[in-house]
């Protein structure tokens, strides 16, 4: 057993100021307490990680139960627990999940864990009964550790007075903070989230924004006091396999401002089993470097659409890869990249031509959530018969598909929406390309058959 120092930030409901919250404990943390922090996040969410991973200046690391299983939750946890303390921070409310028993909830995911719960409260138009709504927290599930409670949106001195008095004379919990209402346009919100921190402005002041919130407002040393009291929890992670030099193959990874969404253990699990990882600017280079698979995440490729078009001999070298058998492995914003193009407010945008699909941007989110996907045909990465968790979310719709013999789709959705007619998963020759984002940790299939394709191209290259 080996202690953990650990926390869960938890709201009532989704936007209720989570996010705000962790940035500001892991920051002060770390500068003002001079704390390591490891930060990780619960739920399909690449855009609040990204922004704790360089608050932290450590990754983030995923804890999604249905993404991941239980006991590979645990072991990532401990794993990936190389620091003084962690930050979790939650999705959705407290005990939002999947069905009425709030299956995958951030509930469940902080039992798991063992881990103590902070409870940020939006106190917009509300006094006593932001007791009421804690106290109904506290008692849906006795064995949900709630802690302590922060105030958000608050509207001033009288009003904090009246709901922490409420909250502290009928829940027995502190309040450990009142954060007021903020005009402030540090983190201006791209479709249902913030933007990603590659794209903002001033990271480094919108970070020292949301410390400043925490050094204000919070009781640092009564929050950190709660993550060192959390129970210890077996440490029972499995070690990490050692790299097969003798197979190793070179896998390509598109990192930049257009693609960026990768779990950092997609990468790590690449690595153990023998890749050396190659990072590739598609906004900058002119030629696919030697690799033996291409990897592409998902992103905003949407608000990179001019550059992307400019850059055809990138295009051309992704499209001559794909044509001499190259193993293309790409998600969301790597699909719409390969696809004919995307338009954009009637305007048509050439990506690398490789699917005969043409998207388009749409105003409101076209498909956002957990999948379940079956593997029904035949393809360069899934046994047929395989079942994945993943999740999908996207602003882009299919304008046009065309009929293309040599083109096809090999996973059936049982959840989600897929490309079109729930069906996703497009293949063609050694390129796989789906909307379905999937998780390594829980899919050791995803994992093998990318290495052994990048080993199999490696030999015949």
């Amino acid at each position: 057993m080996k202690n953990h120092p650990r926390l869960v930030i938890a709201g009532v409901r989704g936007g209720s100021g989570k996010t705000t919250l962790s940035l500001g404990i892991i920051a002060a943390l770390r500068s003002r307490k001079g704390l390591k922090v490891i930060p990780f996040k619960k739920g399909p969410d690449f855009i609040d990680a990204g922004w704790m991973s360089v608050a932290a200046k450590n990754p983030c690391y995923n804890l999604d139960p249905f993404l991941i299983s239980k006991e590979k939750v645990l072991n990532s946890f401990t794993l990936h627990f190389t620091g003084d303390i962690a930050i979790i921070e939650g999705n959705r409310g407290l005990y939002d999940g999947m069905d009425a028993e709030g299956s995958y909830s951030t509930a469940e995911l902080s039992k798991l864990l063992k881990s103590p719960v902070i409870l940020i409260v939006d106190c917009t138009k509300m006094t006593r009964t932001a007791a009421a709504v804690v106290l109904g927290c506290m008692n849906l599930d006795r064995n949900v550790e709630i802690k302590a409670v922060v105030l958000n949106q608050v509207a001033g001195s009288r009003h904090e007075s009246v709901v922490r008095s409420s909250i502290e004379k009928y829940c027995s919990l502190p309040v450990l903070g009142a954060i007021p209402r903020l005009n402030s346009g540090e983190f201006p919100e791209r479709h249902m989230g913030l933007i990603p921190h590659q794209e903002h402005h001033d990271t480094g002041n919108a970070l020292s924004f949301v410390e400043d919130i925490a050094n204000k407002y919070l009781d640092l040393d009564r929050i950190l006091s709660i993550a060192m009291e959390a129970e210890p929890i077996n440490n029972r992670h499995e070690l990490p396999m050692a790299h097969s030099l003798s197979s190793a193959v070179r896998i390509g990874v598109i990192r930049d401002s257009a693609f960026q969404f990768y779990y950092p253990e997609n990468i790590e699990e690449l690595e153990k089993n023998g890749a050396e990882i190659v990072e590739i600017n598609a906004l900058e280079d002119k030629n696919l470097p030697d690799i033996d698979a291409l990897y592409i995440g998902g992103g905003f490729p949407e608000t990179n659409a001019i550059t992307l078009a400019e850059n055809k001999d990138f295009r051309s070298s992704v499209r001559s890869a794909a044509e001499k058998g190259l193993p293309i492995y790409a998600e969301c914003g790597g699909l719409m990249f390969l696809g004919d193009s995307i338009v954009i407010d009637d305007k048509k945008y050439p990506m690398a031509g490789i699917f005969p699909i043409i998207f388009e941007m749409k105003k409101k989110p076209q498909a956002h959530g957990y999948t379940i996907v079956e593997v029904e045909k035949e393809n360069p990465f899934y046994p047929v018969g395989t079942v994945l968790h993943g999740h999908e979310f996207h602003y882009s719709a299919v304008a046009s598909i065309s009929e293309n013999g040599s083109a096809f789709t090999a996973f059936r959705m049982k959840r989600g929406h897929g490309i079109k007619n729930k069906m996703d998963g497009i293949c063609y020759k050694n390129v796989f390309a789906t909307y379905t984002h999937i998780h390594a940790l829980g899919a050791t299939e995803w994992v093998n058959g990318l290495i052994n394709k990048a080993k199999e191209f490696k030999r015949v290259k």
